[in-house]
């Protein structure tokens, strides 16, 4: 991974949606340039752990609510940027990531912010049938018709060691011997969540050459869902039985179970992962000045706590 710094150092970024995988992980990035943040969030106490990373006074928390604008002018007073993280799968999706993100727009454009990033989706789509990447294409839309010079970034899957990507299917190859996989010809190409941040960072410290542009950023590699469980597994050192469904089952077993709650995969994140997940042009990583790090650098390693035996589980195997 590497970045140009730029010149961030004591000004001040309100991240918008900030307490959530993401946020927590640009905020560290933006902490070790020196910036000041606001994390506004509806939740603003699940990013209290940043405090730790901060010197006195140098992040602030805010609640606040993208449905709700009065809720988010205050928030953006004396900022020189934000970043607009806010996303999701089920709500509102139109309040969320579509007009409201427009809303978002209009308000840092009041408030005089230089730099503005915005985290849409790779994938996003105006004539899509699934709601979420529909949405998000509008949202891009209304942003750039409020803040023409918005740095719009559209990331894969993002992965890290705190994800709920891999850390999900890690946690079931873990406990089943057994292991359905959805969409196993699917391909995703997963981005490390750090990445992505160094990424961002970039995009706020340059707003001259970034601004008004647009950005697909991916991993380096485009990655099976077969494969990808074959690999967390292998990283377990385990050897599940993996059973590739056929779409029609997997589309099947998605439509009867999205009402119940918890329910594993719903129609339109079948879609999604039907649809898949991978660049088709430029990875826009190299203009942000990042070198995207491969899946298998991390995975060995944040693995180990699911193995049988911890980080003993070699010695005790030699046993």
């Amino acid at each position: 991974m590497a970045g140009t710094d730029g010149n961030l150092d004591g000004k001040l970024v309100v991240l918008i949606g900030g307490s959530g995988f993401v946020g927590a992980h640009l905020a560290q990035a933006l902490l070790k340039r020196g910036c000041r943040l606001r994390i506004l969030s509806r939740h603003p106490e699940r990013a209290f752990r940043l405090r730790a990373l901060a010197n006195l006074g140098q992040v602030q928390f805010v609640r606040g609510d993208v449905t709700r604008p009065a809720s988010l002018a205050a928030a953006l007073d004396g900022a020189h940027g934000v970043v607009n993280l806010v996303g999701a799968f089920a709500g509102n999706l139109d309040a969320l990531q579509g007009q409201g993100a427009g809303r978002i727009a209009a308000l840092a454009s009041e408030a005089g912010v230089q730099a503005f990033v915005h985290v849409s989706a790779l994938g996003s789509d105006a004539a899509s049938p699934v709601d979420y990447n529909r949405t998000k294409a509008e949202g891009e839309a209304a942003v750039r018709a409020a803040f023409p010079g918005v740095t719009i970034v559209r990331p894969s899957v993002l992965f890290g060691e705190d994800d709920a990507f891999l850390n999900l299917f890690a946690g079931l190859i873990a406990k089943l011997p057994a292991l359905p996989v959805f969409g196993p010809k699917a391909q995703l190409q997963p981005l490390n969540v750090d990445d992505a941040a160094e990424g961002i960072a970039n995009a706020l410290a340059d707003p001259a050459r970034h601004g008004g542009k647009a950005y697909d950023i991916a991993g380096p590699e485009p990655i099976a869902m077969l494969d990808l469980n074959r690999r967390i597994a292998a990283a377990q050192r385990r050897d599940p039985l993996l059973i590739a469904l056929p779409d029609v089952v997997s589309g099947a077993f998605a439509a009867a179970t999205e009402w119940l709650p918890g329910a594993p995969l719903s129609s339109d994140q079948w879609a999604l992962l039907k649809a898949g997940n991978v660049l088709h042009g430029e990875n826009g990583l190299a203009a942000l000045g990042v070198t995207p790090r491969p899946l298998s650098l991390f995975l060995d390693r944040w693995m180990v706590r699911y193995r049988k035996h911890g980080r003993f589980g070699a010695k005790a195997a030699a046993r």
